[in-house]
């Protein structure tokens, strides 16, 4: 007995060292993020980031003005969603689910809890406002063109390319930077800026190593270092800059969240985390159906509005400035897209728009008839019946 508690004392001390040595390790290797990260999302029973995760993060306040609920149809949630829709919704754990025809909802449902005001993560639907961000900059003057040179704003950027990199390649995705769009491994950059206190100092692994402006390649880290680009240019915040340029003149509701990386550094996670509700976030696909106008002003340029909903390169006809691109029934649809299946989807031609909140989605392409994420299009236009014009 007596040598079992000694051996337990050995292992008791053992594992203690153990620990220290490991949390040692991650400081040192600057990976003590992963501290933050396995709290977050492993012991809160999550494999990645989930729709509330932003109550554990230090977060910005995006403040709204004076409220513009949205109108309601006549017809308003007269029409039961479809078998195949409930499914879908089940399958998937959909929170939000809304229909929005002429400037009117149509039909609206929330499921597991949520309401029409609950907060959930947009995660990278903050892409699309990030690009509004930067096309309301160039419309006030704070950033000189769309070609003026990130280096003007961020002179620590590193890379062999670093002095070409232009606003216009980071919001078209063509930046040349070094980057792993990785939501899984532990180690990759995006899990690092993800839960890092400190996104700005992650600058120095994050090289622009190819030339700019070459070729569309999806990346988070091109929307932060545009968000980083911006605060600088304006001298306000990203929360900020959302607030006065879009959330108060769009008469948001309530009030939003954007999760920082630290309350010392507040640097918002550009390319994703606001925490809003689906009638909020659809004033977004409202603003780009009406090319930029709002209530008689323009809180963007028709142009860029425009060029943000048209692809940018040739062999890469999905995506613009921080909108996604295509077509259902030849029909012309732009939308934000979040994971997780975060969509405000809008169909310009039958003045329609579509917004879908949850914790899950298929892995199918957009482009898959079979995938969810036409079958939320999909089911709407059967929904809508005979009230759409042929």
């Amino acid at each position: 007995m007596k040598y079992l508690v000694k051996f337990l004392k050995w292992l008791g001390i053992a594992l203690v060292a153990i620990i220290v040595l490991t949390v040692a390790a991650l400081y040192i290797f600057k990976a003590d993020y992963l501290l933050k990260g396995v709290y977050v999302t492993y012991l809160q029973g999550h494999k990645t980031a989930y729709l509330d995760d932003y109550r554990f993060f230090d977060n910005h306040t995006i403040q709204t003005g004076t409220p513009q609920p949205w109108a309601k149809a006549k017809d308003y949630n007269s029409v039961k969603i479809t078998p195949e829709l409930k499914a879908i919704h089940e399958q998937w754990k959909s929170v939000a689910y809304v229909i929005i025809h002429r400037d009117s909802v149509w039909f609206e449902e929330y499921y597991g809890g949520y309401t029409d005001s609950s907060r959930s993560n947009s995660f990278s639907m903050a892409k699309s406002m990030v690009a509004a961000i930067l096309g309301r900059s160039i419309q006030d003057g704070k950033v000189k063109n769309i070609q003026q040179k990130i280096k003007d704003f961020v002179p620590e950027i590193t890379g062999p390319y670093a002095d070409s990199l232009t606003f216009e390649n980071l919001v078209s995705m063509s930046s040349g930077m070094k980057w792993s769009e990785d939501y899984y491994d532990p180690f990759s950059i995006t899990t690092r800026l993800y839960f890092d206190k400190d996104i700005v100092g992650a600058l120095s692994v994050m090289p622009i190593d190819k030339q700019p402006g070459q070729q569309f390649i999806y990346k988070s880290g091109d929307t932060q270092l545009l968000g980083i680009a911006l605060q600088r240019a304006t001298g306000k915040s990203l929360s900020e800059l959302l607030s006065d340029y879009f959330w108060k003149p769009m008469g948001a509701e309530h009030t939003a969240l954007w999760q920082v990386d630290s309350e010392k550094k507040g640097i918002e996670k550009a390319y994703c985390c606001v925490a809003s509700n689906a009638k909020d976030f659809a004033r977004f696909g409202k603003l780009y159906l009406q090319h930029g106008q709002w209530n008689g002003q323009s809180l963007i340029d028709s142009a860029y509005v425009q060029k943000s909903i048209t692809n940018f390169f040739p062999d890469s006809p999905q995506y613009g400035y921080g909108w996604w691109i295509g077509k259902y029934a030849e029909k012309d649809y732009f939308y934000m897209d979040g994971h997780l299946g975060q969509y405000v989807i809008v169909i310009p031609q039958d003045d329609l728009i579509i917004v879908r909140l949850g914790h899950g989605i298929d892995g199918k392409p957009r482009t898959d008839p079979s995938s969810s994420f036409n079958k939320f299009i999909d089911q709407a236009y059967i929904m809508l019946g005979d009230r759409i014009e042929k």
